[in-house]
């Protein structure tokens, strides 16, 4: 009897040993079609890596592969070479390029994020893709901009004039956009917002300059959906004492730790957690349960995109504000205010909305 409980508890340890071997031996490759140091999109998802690293004893590697196109195939080609467990990707311009490497190695998994491979292409069934209900998020950055805009906080003047500052005008972008309009007409019908495109995400001198523009026509605070470009947006704001949305990472609690002095004007981040997301991913991987081929879509309700409530957010935003944001967010969530979304959404209809909202 002792012989066979030994045998058991023998069997069990080493099965315990191998678990944890095979979790050492997970190999992860992000892929990033840019470089770090955006404080937001390229960032988020390169925490997310650090996590699974931390968490799950992967080996990790981040390649930046910049922000020439014609470099970004022949990265995911390569890497494809490599035998990884999980290459993972993501924004829609990587999208062709994950339809045409993924087919020819069917053995290797992808997840690819911030946007979703045609998988009536074929071929894709190794392929993962995650959506963020951005425009759920970016209607309470709306809201908030309304309450901001048309109350007498600090060194906000109120003339009902809010600012966009995209990186390029395609679909993704727009959706913030969509859900950021609806979420301010929500609060104020008449508001007025100056919208502008960067046309990259990596320029912060022309989003400064895009910025300053805004501000000086009235914009008293302005959401910054651009990426690295956008890091001007939070330097013009400083500079003439307005506010900034920040998005995707928490941009006050990062800025916190070099240049402090920006972080009250910076009102809170949308965030698109795209690091929860991709940790979230992989630990399905490891459990089995992540479906290939098919495309999930992230909101509010998946705690993937929301509002940064951190003590900058608490200090510069007045209590009816904050439980005014809560409330709405309780309402999406519940279905009680369905949030309009670019996807789908003709060119005609998206400039006829833009239009509903210039000065």
């Amino acid at each position: 009897m002792k012989k066979r409980i030994l045998k058991v508890a023998t069997l069990l340890m080493l099965v315990f040993l191998l678990s944890i071997t095979a979790s050492a031996k997970l190999r992860i490759a992000l892929l990033l079609n840019g470089n770090l140091g955006d404080m937001s999109f390229f960032d988020s998802a390169a925490a997310g890596m650090k996590t699974i690293e931390k968490e799950l004893g992967a080996t990790i590697k981040i390649i930046e592969a910049g922000p020439d196109p014609s470099n970004w195939e022949p990265a995911l080609a390569d890497l494809s070479e490599m035998g990884w467990d999980l290459i993972i990707v993501g924004t829609p311009t990587m999208a062709e390029f994950v339809e045409n490497i993924a087919p020819l190695y069917p053995k290797q998994k992808y997840i690819f994020f911030d946007g979703s491979v045609d998988y009536s292409k074929g071929g894709l069934d190794n392929v993962y893709s995650i959506q963020y209900k951005q425009n759920e998020g970016s209607f309470l950055a709306g809201a908030l901009a309304a309450m901001v805009t048309s109350s007498n906080l600090s060194f906000a003047n109120p003339e009902k004039y809010i600012g966009f500052l995209g990186g390029m005008d395609y679909p993704i972008i727009n959706d913030f956009l969509i859900g950021y309009i609806q979420g301010a007409k929500y609060i104020d019908p008449d508001i007025k917002v100056s919208i502008s495109y960067v046309g990259n995400f990596v320029d912060a001198a022309k989003g400064k300059e895009l910025s300053l523009a805004q501000y000086n026509q009235g914009v008293d605070v302005s959401f910054n959906v651009a990426g690295g470009a956008g890091l001007g947006q939070i330097e013009a704001a400083y500079e003439v004492k307005k506010y900034v949305i920040g998005v995707d990472s928490d941009q006050a609690l990062l800025f916190e730790k070099h240049s402090p002095e920006k972080t009250e004007h910076i009102l809170t981040s949308m965030l698109k957690r795209v690091d929860n997301s991709l940790v979230h991913a992989v630990k399905r991987y490891v459990e089995g349960t992540l479906e290939f081929g098919k495309m999930e879509a992230l909101g509010l309700k998946e705690g993937a995109v929301g509002l940064a409530d951190n003590k900058y957010y608490r200090q510069i935003v007045p209590e009816e504000m904050r439980k005014k944001i809560e409330e709405l967010s309780d309402k999406i969530v519940n279905d009680e205010i369905i949030v309009n979304t670019a996807f789908g959404m003709s060119q005609e209809e998206l400039e006829q909305i833009r239009s509903s909202v210039r000065k």
